[in-house]
């Protein structure tokens, strides 16, 4: 039997993790966060204990007490201006907290997927596959690869998914989605600028959870991209949402990236080429246009 522990249970990933797997009964699954279960009122049979993954000795208790199969890695700092503006606090939660991982995996014989971004490239030639040489254009994306190059060097099991600009509802979560901000924005009846010069693959969070389940699943070992097939820019991401909630697409104006002040550069053409992870975990993700279904059934 699996058993499968998942760190950041609170956030968007975590929480379509637990929702996919809490039903299964072939496995057993322990959701971990750092503070209090944001999902109890919701998932109250759903099994957690409290632990920062930036501390060793709480992975160690919970580890060693829990004795998982697998580790789903979900816990980071996703926000890119903020890994700009506090980069101590970047790499503590983006690098530090992986090594801790690893070294819990290592003595408990723990196999250890790891979540990563398209952010580790530079998005000057994408779609990228697997084999792609990283070079971050912002700090971000440097802590991300820092920790790839640590689970690389594990002497655990482990997995590398990378993904593309995750989408999706959550409970309790202050962060917005691009599919709810275009529709409470039209709807309110403001003008919006989306730009027309980063392209992306965008990822519905429920796809990118079930392609960390596949990778359990399949006790998979190496790098996957997992995300969306369809390469979009944001301004074609706002007029697939103004079209199926059939607002008016004239309040949604191009812009390019320079119009917007960032502390972090984004890199202009990620995204990915997903057909190892079709061919070797099953994966098959929604469309964009299934994804906003979706998205709007849940909010």
């Amino acid at each position: 039997m699996k058993r499968i522990l998942i760190t950041g249970s609170n956030g968007l990933l975590g929480q379509k993790l637990a929702e996919l797997l809490l039903p299964r009964t072939s496995i057993e699954m322990l959701a971990t966060s750092r503070g209090e279960n944001k999902l109890a009122a919701i998932m109250p049979t759903l099994p957690f204990r409290s632990m920062d993954v930036t501390d060793p000795e709480q992975i160690e208790k919970v580890v060693s007490d829990f004795r998982p199969t697998h580790i789903i890695h979900t816990a980071a700092m996703t926000n890119v201006d903020q890994c700009e503006t506090d980069r101590e606090g970047a790499v503590i939660l983006n690098r530090d907290a992986v090594q801790y991982l690893i070294d819990a995996c290592e003595k408990y014989n723990v196999h250890l997927v790891h979540v990563s971004t398209d952010f580790i490239f530079d998005g000057e030639n994408g779609p990228y596959d697997e084999q792609a040489t990283p070079n971050p254009v912002n700090f971000y994306g440097e802590t991300k690869l820092m920790a790839e190059e640590l689970v690389k060097q594990a002497k655990c099991k482990w997995a590398i998914l990378r993904t593309v600009l995750v989408f999706g509802v959550a409970h309790d979560y202050g962060r917005t989605n691009i599919v709810l901000w275009v529709r409470d924005s039209l709807q309110a009846g403001k003008v919006i600028k989306v730009v027309t010069d980063q392209f992306r693959t965008p990822t519905l969070a429920e796809d990118l959870a079930m392609g960390c389940w596949l990778a359990v699943e399949h006790d998979a070992e190496g790098i996957y991209n997992i995300s969306g097939k369809e390469m979009l820019t944001p301004y074609d991401m706002a007029m697939q949402v103004a079209e199926y909630f059939a607002l008016d697409k004239s309040l949604i104006d191009k812009a390019n990236a320079s119009t917007f002040t960032q502390p972090a550069k984004r890199p202009p053409r990620t995204g990915f080429n997903i057909r190892k992870a079709e061919e070797e975990l099953g994966f098959r993700p929604h469309s964009f246009m299934e994804g906003i279904r979706m998205v709007a059934d849940q909010a």
